[in-house]
């Protein structure tokens, strides 16, 4: 009882924490100490195995998966230096109109994560241009960051096959499909995503026109605005794309070739490759991200003075969502040693429940548990998948279907990236949560209970 009460504590403190602007390192340690000692587990194994190095330690996922990071942000700064992105998100401006803000808001968004800018980037990039379209369109901003979470967010994050993004790669990891395992059920659930999510946002802004309800400027849109910088200097949209473009060919050309032909009794470097390709779901995507930069180089002549700044920078920035993301995975390998976890498991798997739908309760409540969706993909991969493979879940199915449920539940109020959107836009939870909550919570569920059920009229799940 004690120990079932320590990890409700060890919850609610972690949430509480979050919402106070604790860093997360500090508040996981802290929550992580909690759920120990109310649950009979030793300290020291606490801190020197379970919290850091074990299996779900914070420092044995931050390990693994430091490349993929690390090529990331140094993508995204790349993109961002030369202005890319800011050249991508004027053309689709020009081209929609202000008339469909939240259009262009949610169409920029998808097409930069896709093409794998990390999120943190693509909204801190984003809102400094968002400002002038919301004080044009008279758009409240809650608004604005709910469209721009519909396309960094949810469908491009967790559904859409091919993308870089962490979530697609913990799952190819970990059950050794590749990235565009469960492809068409992730197509499908991405239609879901971001129709619902665009109906949701542009009815509150026929709302709010109707109210009297429009954009109010504070003095951080101002600072913000001014890191926008001049549009003229921006490369022209068709140069801009180009690195988006090859790191996505980089990774679909070897399954195209793949899907072609029979490479598997060849022997020439062509066959290698892309028999490498195949099994590498870390090195392959990263690689890929490293060439999007190096054509950064090659294309924008103003990046070519400052590439050791760049990378440089892009290598820091990859520092800091590594650490939070480890730090949540972290005291989530303190909470999977508890009986509490494990009753919990043995529950969720015994339950009188098709397997997919028991893989939605499972992962979208470890997700919600950590606050973190790539978190808790990875403490239900490590944890709770090969029981469901043993039930007979196809991977490839698995794989899609845990991504997706990550997604929902993981954007509670103590979520990192939902913390982190509402201070780069200057917003409270009590003036923006009820939109986000829509998008990235109520929406993805609705997706992937929608994809469970396909999967299960057509006898797969």
């Amino acid at each position: 009882m004690l120990g079932n009460l320590g990890l409700l504590a060890g919850l609610a403190l972690l949430i509480y924490m979050a919402l106070r602007g604790v860093n997360i390192f500090i508040a996981s340690l802290v929550c992580a100490l909690v759920v120990a000692v109310t649950n009979g587990l030793m300290i020291p194994r606490t801190l020197l195995e379970y919290y850091p190095s074990g299996p779900l330690g914070a420092f044995s996922f931050a390990g693994k998966f430091f490349l993929l990071f690390l090529c990331g942000a140094i993508f995204g700064k790349a993109m961002a230096t030369s202005q890319a992105a800011k050249s991508i998100a004027l053309a689709i401006t020009r081209s929609l109109g202000v008339k469909h803000t939240l259009l262009v808001g949610m169409s920029v968004c998808a097409l930069l994560t896709y093409g794998g800018v990390v999120v943190f980037v693509v909204v801190f990039t984003m809102y400094p241009l968002g400002i002038t379209l919301m004080r044009e369109a008279n758009l409240p901003k809650r608004l604005w960051a709910a469209a721009t979470s519909v396309g960094a967010g949810t469908f491009t994050m967790t559904a859409l096959p091919g993308t870089p993004s962490i979530h697609n790669v913990i799952s190819a990891s970990s059950l050794g499909t590749d990235l565009f395992a469960g492809g068409w059920i992730g197509i499908f659930a991405a239609l879901i995503m971001g129709g619902l999510g665009m109906w949701y946002v542009e009815h509150g802004w026929r709302k709010a026109r109707a109210t009297g309800e429009g954009f109010v400027e504070n003095a951080q849109d101002r600072r913000m605005e001014q890191l926008a910088g001049d549009p003229s200097e921006a490369p022209p949209w068709y140069l801009a794309v180009i690195p988006l473009a090859v790191v996505l060919g980089v990774i679909m050309l070897p399954r195209l070739l793949i899907a072609l032909g029979d490479w598997s009794t060849s022997d020439s470097l062509l066959a290698e490759t892309l028999r490498f390709s195949q099994v590498q779901p870390i090195i392959w995507p990263s690689l890929a991200l490293i060439i999007g930069s190096l054509v950064c180089l090659v294309l924008f002549r103003g990046m070519r003075r400052k590439t050791g700044q760049v990378f440089g920078q892009g290598a820091e920035d990859s520092i800091m969502p590594l650490i939070n993301t480890a730090a949540v995975i972290g005291f989530g390998g303190v909470v999977t040693q508890t009986a509490g976890f494990s009753q919990f498991a043995q529950w969720m798997l015994n339950a009188d429940l098709p397997p997919l739908l028991s893989v939605f309760a499972s992962a979208s409540v470890v997700s919600a548990i950590v606050g973190s969706s790539s978190g808790g993909l990875q403490i239900f991969m490590q944890s709770l998948a090969p029981h469901y493979l043993e039930m007979g879940i196809e991977p490839e199915i698995l794989h899609r279907i845990a991504a997706i449920a990550s997604g929902g539940l993981d954007s509670l109020p103590h979520c990192g990236a939902v913390i982190a959107t509402f201070v780069i836009m200057g917003l409270t939870h009590r003036e923006a949560y009820k939109d986000m909550f829509a998008v990235t919570v109520a929406i993805p569920v609705i997706a992937c209970l929608a994809s469970i059920a396909l999967l299960m009229a057509l006898g797969m799940g």
